[in-house]
């Protein structure tokens, strides 16, 4: 039995304001020489920066689907252990995730017995505020529903309308924030704008500590000390107590979309992580293999483009049989170009003969299922995975060479999906390493097959 305080910062809907209070309350308990832990539920990779910048710590995510239910509480445990307190932020609504629930706000909390707090964007309503809080309460008795913060309030007297509602429903407010254009975040196609190019990060943590001001942090430790222990804990370790492989991942502007765990079992299997730079270094490192994460290669092609040694590196060193694995973004910079929505071709590495297009229309997001078709770096013909899809980008898929047969969760719709060939496996999938140890192990053993010729 483990005693880990902890809350759930959870939200009606998207929008309503869970990064701005989860930043709020990590900024005030950081004033308080609080040790912290973060969390984000969900696939999503922008928030965890924005956590990390605040707290000064890393943030793992919690995704049922991505790693498993048995994993969740061994991630959160591996996290927490050493914190006064753990805050976790939601995804969307409290009850949305995949199919049927999975991975959703409420799934997670209920799995690590948290306490949850539901922020309410109160703008354009008054009473109903509480009507919606006590649907949410009630519509799932296992949920630990400990209240409210109310967001968007336009003055005292909004405040007080809404409090007295929220007092006749029995529902307790543990904030109060008004409405301030400043607290804004910008954002972009997938999201946030990742906090790397952020040109306002410096001051971010003096703005949210006035969210943090309007919460009433006594209360929220208070809460959090009152989780119960966690029982008959999963702790799941796969340290080899060597490094004998040395992995480069693209790290920068471009390429940012990374698990901090997901790296760390790879870590734990041998591997020396070494980050470097697609857009400002002249070379990738010396190196056993490959990782070309997600991110945003299309904003960054011009540069990308520009930077034809680095091209040319990557190239050379597929030839040679170097095990590349690459997600999503990095998917694209293996191809021929990127064309943006304008209609200019950039030219990428060309190591697989393909193009990028970037498309207005969202092409798919979700939680998917895929099989390998073909034997792969990651292991033989039908391994399966859990993973995740969020591309506004389309490439046509050679038949040939397709990597996946992919299951869309919410909608049962299949398709080929992806390239392999010998050394190189890459798709618009999203994979967390925590849930695909088999994939892991044998990634890493590409890699010392590599090394030792």
């Amino acid at each position: 039995m483990q005693n880990l305080p902890r809350i759930v910062i959870a939200g009606t809907a998207s929008g309503t304001g869970k990064t701005t209070v989860t930043a709020g309350i990590l900024c005030a308990l950081k004033e308080r020489n609080i040790s912290v832990s973060s969390f984000k539920i969900g696939p999503d990779y922008i928030d965890p920066g924005y956590h990390k910048l605040l707290s000064g710590a890393n943030c793992n995510n919690l995704d049922s689907w991505l790693v498993g239910k048995n994993e969740i509480s061994s991630v959160f445990y591996q996290a927490a252990k050493n914190s006064d307190i753990s805050v976790i932020e939601g995804v969307m609504g409290l009850y949305d995730g995949g199919r049927e629930g999975v991975s959703s706000t409420a799934e997670i909390a209920k799995l690590l017995n948290a306490p949850v707090i539901l922020i309410i964007n109160c703008k354009s309503m008054g009473a109903s505020a509480a009507a919606i809080a006590s649907g949410f309460r009630d519509y799932d008795k296992e949920v630990n529903f400990a209240g409210v913060i109310l967001n968007g309030l336009g003055s005292k007297s909004h405040e007080k309308m809404i409090r007295n509602a929220m007092e006749k429903t029995n529902i307790k407010v543990f904030g109060a924030i008004f409405r301030d254009e400043n607290l804004h975040l910008p954002e972009r196609h997938l999201g946030l704008l990742p906090i790397d190019e952020n040109e306002k990060k410096n001051i971010l943590y003096q703005k949210f500590l006035t969210v943090g001001n309007e919460i009433n942090i006594d209360e929220i430790i208070a809460l959090a000390s009152s989780a119960k222990p966690l029982k008959n804990l999963n702790i799941n370790t796969i340290n080899t107590g060597k490094k004998d492989v040395k992995i480069a991942v693209a790290k920068d502007e471009a390429f940012s979309f990374y698990y901090e765990d997901s790296l760390s079992v790879l870590e734990e299997l041998g591997a020396e992580i070494i980050f470097f730079s697609p857009l400002n270094d002249e070379k990738i490192p010396i190196c056993d293999g490959l990782i070309l994460g997600g991110g945003f290669p299309e904003m960054f092609a011009e540069k990308l483009e520009q930077n034809v040694k680095m091209r040319n590196s990557i190239k050379q060193i597929a030839d040679t049989g170097l095990p590349i694995y690459a997600e999503c973004g990095g998917y694209m910079y293996l191809m021929k170009s990127i064309t943006d929505l304008s209609g200019k071709v950039f030219y990428m590495t060309g190591v697989i003969n393909n193009k990028a297009v970037m498309s207005q229309k969202l092409q798919t997001v979700g939680y998917v299922a895929a099989e390998q078709i073909k034997n792969t770096i990651f292991g033989k013909k039908t391994l399966k995975f859990h993973g995740h899809e969020f591309h506004f980008s389309t490439a046509e898929t050679d038949e040939n060479n397709a990597a996946f047969t992919i299951k869309k969760m919410r909608t049962g719709a299949t398709y080929t999906a992806g390239f392999t060939n010998k050394n190189i496996l890459a798709s618009y999938l999203h994979l967390h390493f925590r849930g695909e140890k088999e994939a892991a192990k044998n990634f890493i053993e590409s890699c010392r097959k590599f090394k030792n010729g």
